[in-house]
């Protein structure tokens, strides 16, 4: 019996018929990442069903040596959550795992499986009326574990930060099959390193996170939506400005896009409608809400904001949204971006960030210096200039082979990027992690004595590297992964 015979026998007794397979038809849509840039190959597909299961499958990877590949959601942006082509890793899904086991509306907590998927637990959350602070645009089916894993963002980290910031504890199986609890959340504990933050944005290679206790806010009492019409994204830097200044706490949201950003969403979207009469360079989706249980006059704040805003040269054009079904349409709108642009063909994206008072410049600055370097391509940014993060994607000329296209002058265009980011004081990962798309690009740009303590904490944790192995952290100069 070979050793991975022995093994797949093993993981089936474990876990049962619905723990554990190697059926292609069940495994093979796991296999390649949400944007269609990576595929692999793996041993079988194991979902456990509990932290207890997730535990003695881990050491039994230890036992036969199999590399463990964690998946979520499989809605990650950097090839994190895929096994390489050796085919000698099993995947790992926390999906069965999808329990909110307790929320505490007094406390405003929730404790919750990783597996939960985002959207049910912002259900969850409103039937208490309360709510959980950060959503973004995959939030069907986006898992609670893959957040976690990658410190995502998203919309509203304006107001209440990333995920980092709603954890309160979490509970982990590290790389001996031993469980890390930490989810009880206490407001001091100062016995040594907060073991919930290295574990956070560590994409799997240190743990693979079962469970987390998060923190909720009170609903929202009411909201306005915004959409703005902008001549330019400096413009929309000084309206950013502005917004905070008149509406202060109130400002939860604001997201810019691009005119050529909204035309790709209005071609994929048969029934969405642009929200002013003409086109503008640019656009910028405000959103303003009151927690306070009495409410607050949002539309007058809004209208007071704008009129200071055209008052002040801020703005070409803006219409408040009349009611929630036109409000949601507009987010509709900006939510959809990135399907609409991968039916268009090939693009190099880029999750990047700079000083959030520099983005604006930034931004105006390398996107001539991009299409000029690589002729026929297009450059766009859209996203939360608010938090100095967003998406720079590279479109690549019409007629380029896909695949053939991203491995040969799209990686140079990603080089390219990443050199500006640098040069700006920026980081060329902002919210969506390193996985292995920008795996080599830390290696070269990262500052070496980071990359040193990042692989001696992932030797310590997992010194076989087992845990996601090829993610994250870049080849050694010896040639090694740790």
């Amino acid at each position: 019996m070979s050793d991975t015979t022995a093994f797949c026998d093993a993981a089936a007794r474990l876990l049962g018929p619905k723990g554990f397979t190697t059926d292609p038809e069940l495994v093979d849509p796991w296999l390649t990442d949400w944007r269609g840039r990576y595929t692999g190959r793996a041993i079988g597909l194991a979902s456990p069903a509990s932290t207890a299961e997730t535990a003695e499958l881990v050491r039994l990877c230890a036992k036969h040596g199999v590399p463990i590949v964690p998946q979520g959601g499989n809605s990650g942006m950097s090839g994190g959550a895929t096994p390489d082509e050796s085919g000698d890793a099993v995947l790992i899904s926390l999906r069965r795992m999808d329990k909110i086991t307790s929320l505490d509306p007094e406390a405003m907590q929730v404790t919750c499986e990783a597996g939960v998927i985002l959207q049910n637990l912002h259900e969850a959350a409103e039937k208490h009326r309360l709510r959980f602070p950060l959503t973004l645009g995959g939030k069907g089916s986006a898992t609670i574990g893959g957040l976690i894993s990658t410190n995502a963002g998203g919309t509203q980290v304006l107001r209440h930060g990333t995920m980092r910031a709603q954890v309160l504890g979490i509970e982990a199986v590290l790389a001996d099959g031993s469980v890390l609890d930490t989810l009880t959340p206490l407001k001091k504990d100062n016995r040594g390193f907060d073991l919930k933050q290295l574990l956070i944005g560590s994409e799997g290679i240190l743990g693979i996170v079962t469970g987390a206790t998060l923190r909720l806010l009170p609903e929202i009492s009411g909201r306005t939506v915004i959409w703005a019409g902008l001549a330019s994204i400096r413009q929309a830097r000084e309206l950013l400005v502005h917004c905070e200044r008149v509406a202060g706490e109130a400002l939860e949201g604001f997201e810019v896009l691009p005119n050529h950003c909204l035309a790709a969403v209005l071609d994929h979207l048969p029934d969405a409608r642009a929200p002013l009469a003409q086109p503008h360079a640019w656009n910028a989706l405000i959103e303003l809400v009151s927690t306070k249980p009495s409410g607050e006059d949002l539309a007058s704040l809004a209208e007071t904001m704008l009129e200071g805003a055209l008052d002040l040269g801020l703005l070409e054009d803006a219409v408040i949204a009349a009611n929630e079904t036109q409000a949601e349409a507009f987010w509709l709108l900006r939510d959809s971006i990135s399907p609409a642009e991968r039916a268009i063909g090939p693009a190099m994206q880029h999750d990047i960030s700079v000083p959030v008072k520099r983005m604006a410049d930034f931004v105006t600055a390398a996107i001539p210096e991009v299409e000029k370097r690589f002729p026929e391509t297009r450059a766009l940014a859209f996203g939360h200039l608010g938090d100095g993060n967003v998406h720079f994607h590279v479109l690549a000329p019409a007629g380029v082979t896909p695949g053939r296209w991203e491995d040969s002058e799209g990686k140079q265009i990603s080089s390219f990027v990443h050199d500006l980011v640098t040069e700006w004081g920026g980081s060329i990962s902002a919210e969506h992690g390193i996985g292995q798309m920008k795996r080599d690009e830390l290696g070269r740009l990262g500052d070496p004595a980071a990359l040193a303590v990042l692989r001696s904490v992932k030797q310590a944790l997992d010194p076989r590297g087992l845990l996601n192995p090829g993610k994250l952290l870049p080849l050694a100069q010896s040639g090694t992964n740790p």
